[in-house]
């Protein structure tokens, strides 16, 4: 099979969508995939064809890149655009640069179009090696995914299948130009090294280490399909219902996590954090042992790297943003008929009949006291230990007072005004996106 027609199979299943991006950083592999598709584009009918070249500004050879880039797709008339980034500085310049390119061509992709990479078989041994190297389990073992979610749209690697040498067939025989990255001679950067000194020793002695490489992590990314499979099955168990889902929280019954093997809860908490927080190494794995063996009165917390895990209520519960945060307090409650937006936490409403003033919120201190009928006067703190609210909740529940007499409690029935008057205090905690931007 010709390579533009195993471009073509690979790319079939997304025929449909609105633009097929090219990442076109002006290098061998992203020219010949610019090269195939738009001779491609001529007698095959395909999604309209543009180009992004990313300029990270590091060197000052790239500089002169974005014209060569122009020159070639004006040839091949394929539109171009040039978006500059700024790298964050850090103890990884590789990685921070892919960060930069990365979230540009995020920004770009919107629903139903694909952004199209040119990584190729060797490429994927090279991401087996330097992962394996550095401990990856299974999940970093996969490799590059063919396919992924980016932005509103998708990204797909076509040439994961292709070996470098037959991209270097290509060009030669269509008398193709690109640019040679100078960074890429550079041994400190361990994918180069891997690249200059490891391979070749490896492939004199085992020449087709890079294919059978790439096919174990073909193999290793199913097994990761399975895994994900289990953690799915087990997390529906442990999503259960519970009186505290108003708080917006993402959380799981603990019971069920105990039920299963610690590979399986270990399985299940990866898939289930993934969205929420980079993940913890294998040897910080011991803060899940803590939380999850603490005595029943503890209040333990695994703090990673963008939230903290909680139990409370027999549950663990997912805390980032400002519930990481105290809330700052409020003055009088000048109009009760309108929304009082919290700082820090939420909005508040009182409906029903509205209680005579001054009205003030304030948050809980410590030996509050609150006079419910047929029951007289109640320590508060009792009262929450009665609805078992978590720990984490109790400093920021709002509370409503009228001069020094506690009225209500924000959402816990009984506590929340109906016992004494015909009007309810409704909280809406924050909102924020509990997921990694």
């Amino acid at each position: 099979m010709t390579l533009s027609a195993t471009l073509l199979k690979q790319l079939s299943p997304w025929r449909n969508a609105k633009v097929w991006h090219i990442a076109f950083s002006g290098g061998l592999d992203s020219t010949v995939l610019l090269h195939l598709l738009a001779h491609l584009a001529k007698n095959q009918s395909l999604p309209a064809l543009s180009a992004i070249h990313v300029h990270h500004g590091l060197q000052v050879a790239a500089d002169a890149w974005p014209e060569h880039c122009r020159a070639q797709c004006e040839a091949l008339g394929v539109p171009l655009r040039v978006i500059r980034v700024r790298v964050q500085s850090g103890a990884s310049l590789e990685r921070a640069a892919r960060d930069a390119r990365y979230a540009a061509f995020s920004e770009i992709t919107q629903t139903n179009e694909v952004l199209l990479t040119a990584q190729h078989r060797d490429d994927q041994a090279e991401t087996l090696l330097f992962r394996l190297l550095r401990g990856a389990g299974v999940r970093g073992l996969s490799g590059m995914p063919w396919h992924r979610p980016l932005g509103g749209g998708t990204m797909l690697r076509p040439l994961l299948d292709v070996a470098r040498r037959e991209l270097e067939a290509y060009a030669a025989e269509h008398q193709l130009s690109w640019v040679e990255d100078p960074s890429n001679q550079d041994q400190q950067f361990s994918r180069n090294y891997l690249r200059q000194q490891v391979f070749p020793v490896l492939t004199s002695r085992w020449p087709q280490a890079l294919a059978t490489m790439a096919r174990s992590a073909a193999h290793l990314s199913e097994a990761q399909e399975l895994l994900d499979e289990l953690a799915q099955i087990d997390l529906s168990q442990a999503r259960s219902a519970s009186e505290f889902d108003w708080l917006g929280l993402p959380s799981l019954e603990l019971a069920t996590l105990e039920s299963l093997s610690s590979a399986r809860q270990r399985n299940a908490l990866r898939h289930w954090l993934e969205p929420l927080t980079r993940l913890p190494d294998s040897d910080h794995w011991s803060g899940w042992e803590s939380l999850r063996d603490a005595t029943g009165d503890a209040r333990p917390i695994w703090g990673l790297a963008d939230g903290q895990l909680h139990r409370a209520g027999g549950r663990i519960w997912w805390l980032s943003g400002n519930w990481l945060r105290s809330p700052l307090p409020v003055e009088v409650w000048t109009q009760p008929s309108l929304p009082l937006s919290l700082p820090d936490n939420g909005v508040l409403t009182l409906s029903g009949q509205i209680p005579d003033g001054p009205l003030q919120i304030r948050y809980r201190e410590g030996g509050e006291i609150m006079d419910l009928p047929g029951r007289g006067h109640r320590d508060l703190k009792r009262l929450l230990n009665e609805r078992a609210v978590p720990s984490f909740v109790r400093g920021r529940l709002p509370l409503l007072f009228q001069g020094e007499r506690l009225l209500a409690v924000a959402n816990l029935a009984g506590l929340d005004g109906g016992a004494v008057g015909g009007w309810h205090l409704h909280w809406q905690p924050s909102c924020e996106d509990q997921g990694l931007s």
